[in-house]
């Protein structure tokens, strides 16, 4: 079993170099469906797995002077008190029926958003990019800090409770918000505060005893060289051929989920 542990680290760390997407929006349901591990378990260890794995990435985009600063901290300004909030939620819930029912409404409902984001990414970019120097955009950057604020919060609990969204989410919602950026700044900057986010939420689910440190090892053994894999491979291949794949493949995982709750 441990072999296939590092082998489904590999798959989803290939997939992840190739397309970009987060490894939570693949690795979590591969761990609830094939492995059969308990919601609870699985969406606390995946938080530490993508904390682990964006690190190194979020090293060199910070090195590369691709991370907008003031927007990684208002974004954290809303996702970890979000996060905090969850957590402190789920520990007075009682009962883990409550609580995997909980995940796994949540993770359908944010696999279906992450596949949205995947299919339209492109379409939202284009759709905003023409809004620059207009009346609209103007008028929009002075309610732009609260309403990073605001989803940095929505985000800080839907990662919390299904460690989905840090990436292909996080990713549209800075694209609509911040259309002067830079696509690499966009990736960089989201990486920095999915790290932070991730990794505060895996502590915190730490703390509650659900993770499983054996299968985060065996997870991340195997992915550390199936990203670099993936990105190499991922040169070679069109985003017009991914995009549609990897979309149609989380909706239709993120449809399971919510009607299985």
């Amino acid at each position: 079993m441990e072999i296939a542990y590092s082998f489904a680290g590999l798959v989803v760390g290939i997939i992840v170099g190739l397309t970009g997407i987060g490894g939570g929006a693949l690795m979590t349901p591969i761990l609830i469906v094939v492995f059969g591990i308990p919601p609870v378990t699985a969406v606390s260890t995946d938080l530490l797995y993508a904390a682990i794995t964006k690190f190194g990435g979020s090293i060199t985009y910070t090195r590369k002077k691709l991370v907008e600063w003031k927007v990684v901290l208002l974004l954290l300004g809303g996702s970890i008190p979000g996060a905090l909030f969850t957590l402190n939620y789920l520990e007075g819930l009682g009962g883990l029926e409550k609580i995997e029912h909980l995940m796994n409404i949540t993770l359908g409902v944010s696999l279906v958003l992450t596949s949205i984001a995947v299919f339209f990414r492109t379409k939202i970019r284009n759709s905003v990019v023409k809004l620059k120097g207009t009346a609209f955009e103007k008028h929009g950057r002075r309610y732009r800090p609260y309403v990073t604020l605001l989803m940095g919060i929505i985000l800080g609990s839907l990662v919390t409770l299904s460690s989905v969204g840090a990436g292909a989410l996080g990713t549209a919602l800075l694209i609509v918000l911040y259309p002067r950026m830079s696509m690499q700044s966009i990736v960089g900057t989201d990486l920095v505060h999915a790290v932070v986010l991730t990794g505060i939420a895996g502590a915190g689910h730490y703390s509650m005893g659900n993770v499983d440190l054996w299968l985060l090892l065996y997870l991340v053994i195997g992915s550390l060289p199936g990203v670099f894999l993936g990105s190499h491979l991922g040169s070679k291949l069109s985003p017009r051929v991914i995009q549609p794949i990897m979309g149609t493949l989380l909706l239709a995982i993120g449809m399971r989920f919510v009607l299985a709750g």
